[in-house]
């Protein structure tokens, strides 16, 4: 659970922006917290859905946005894998 100050919690859920990682996990978890309760409340089938909706937003976090930057990093420093270059 993040732990963030009450003064950040109403800024958030006024609809500010998170401006640190606890603030994200918070609007996050209020957004799955909502979510759960409009489907009717904790059952495996909505876990299974909500988990399963984060995965797929990491994974194309990571594919679409994290990928190409590491990509774009390792030609700009070189690779420090000395092993994908031996046969």
């Amino acid at each position: 659970m993040p732990y963030i100050d009450d003064a950040a919690r109403a800024r958030l859920d006024d609809g500010a922006f998170p401006e640190t990682p606890g603030e994200l996990n918070y609007a996050i978890t209020r957004l799955v917290d909502q979510y759960l309760r409009r489907k009717g409340g904790i059952r495996y089938a909505h876990l299974n859905e909500v988990m399963g909706v984060m995965e797929c937003a990491k994974l194309e976090l990571y594919r679409r946005v994290a990928v190409p930057y590491e990509d774009r990093k390792l030609s700009e420093a070189g690779d420090v894998y000395r092993v994908l270059g031996e046969s």
